[in-house]
């Protein structure tokens, strides 16, 4: 047996924290309206990051996992109900010593989508329901483009604080929707193209990504903002980012085992229904929120809970791909090696 191959470090993963910390040390070329008009960057940038997921979105891999209907309702639940739910709850028990900023970002992670490539690498080396997988997550991120915005919509207009939500699903519709539909339009001519280059396509997004980041962490830094807050605001947003994935997981993984899903069936949908995308947030938070101060305390919890939902779902699967192969699961295996193909769960390849 070969050894398993040693996990690179995601530069990614460091790059966040860094650009953070650059936008800290240094706002200056960040700033709405600066030097550099770097808010045109993060702005118009949404739209190329969604018209490259629109470019690299395969239908053709969803259509083996959209008979589970039982699993995705699950799952969306999961991700849409569940979550919300946990944090206005923690939001009623809290109240007067949370402060409102605070929530606000820790809801605004609630209501984000599932995300893709980690759910659906981590379901594969977990050995869960790997097509169910691939459909869940692609679909809530579409579900997401349209429930996020109406559920921060809602959100701010009960804290007495209403988001103009019109203009926000114009923006949405024109920098988030028109996008993947024109992604989608041109896929049958440029899909050949975009496998071959897949690695720098999810070099652009990430590199977009940063710049979004750098840019609401510089506004924030200007505004006063992290200078008005307590040291002690990060530990309560690593406590609240720890306390809330193991919440949701442990009750995704029990809900899933009451009512009768099989194991891979109970990893798929509680590996998808307990992820938030950090892909997906950071560009609807810049259309949500635009330039206001607000959006690095906003940002700062979905950061963290993608630093600590990786590194979690990593050790879990992990564990459950050390388990004994069923019988179904060794066919398998065996009838993949004679085809001279990896089985399941040994190459994870995020989708």
């Amino acid at each position: 047996m070969s050894k398993a191959r040693r996990a690179k470090p995601d530069w990614f993963m460091i790059a966040l924290p860094l650009v953070a910390l650059a936008a800290c040390l240094w706002p200056t070329p960040g700033l709405t309206g600066g030097p550099l008009h770097w808010d045109w960057i993060s702005t118009y940038g949404v739209s190329v990051v969604f018209f490259l997921y629109g470019l690299t979105l395969a239908p053709e891999k969803m259509k083996a996992g959209a008979s589970h209907w039982r699993l995705h309702l699950v799952a969306t639940a999961g991700t849409f109900i569940l979550f919300p739910a946990l944090v206005l709850g923690a939001g009623a028990l809290g109240e007067g010593w949370i402060q409102p900023d605070l929530l606000l970002g820790f809801f605004f992670l609630a209501v984000l989508p599932s995300t893709i490539s980690s759910s659906v690498a981590m379901t594969s080396l977990a050995r869960g329901n790997l097509p169910a997988s691939i459909f869940n997550a692609t679909l809530s991120s579409l579900l997401g483009v349209a429930i996020t915005p109406l559920l921060m919509a809602w959100y701010t207009h009960s804290q007495g604080a209403p988001m103009p939500i019109g203009p926000v699903l114009l923006k949405v519709a024109l920098l988030v929707v028109l996008p993947i539909v024109l992604g989608q339009l041109v896929r049958p001519l440029l899909s050949a193209w975009a496998n071959r280059h897949y690695a720098r396509i999810k070099m652009a997004d990430r590199v977009i990504i940063l710049a979004i980041v750098y840019g609401s962490f510089a506004d924030s830094m200007a505004s006063g903002i992290w200078s008005q807050q307590d040291p002690i605001v990060l530990v309560e947003i690593v406590a609240g980012v720890v306390l809330l994935f193991g919440t949701a997981f442990a009750v995704m993984w029990g809900v899933c085992r009451l009512i009768g899903f099989d194991l891979p069936d109970t990893i798929a949908a509680t590996f998808c229904g307990s992820k938030k995308s950090l892909a997906t947030g950071v560009p609807l938070a810049r259309l949500m929120f635009g330039t206001s101060p607000q959006l690095g305390l906003v940002l700062a919890p979905v950061m963290l809970f993608h630093f600590f939902q990786l590194m979690a779902v990593s050790v879990i699967a992990g564990r459950l791909a050390a388990r004994p192969m069923t019988d179904a699961e060794a066919r398998e295996a065996t009838k993949k090696d004679k085809a001279g193909t990896p089985a399941r769960g040994q190459t994870a390849k995020a989708a």
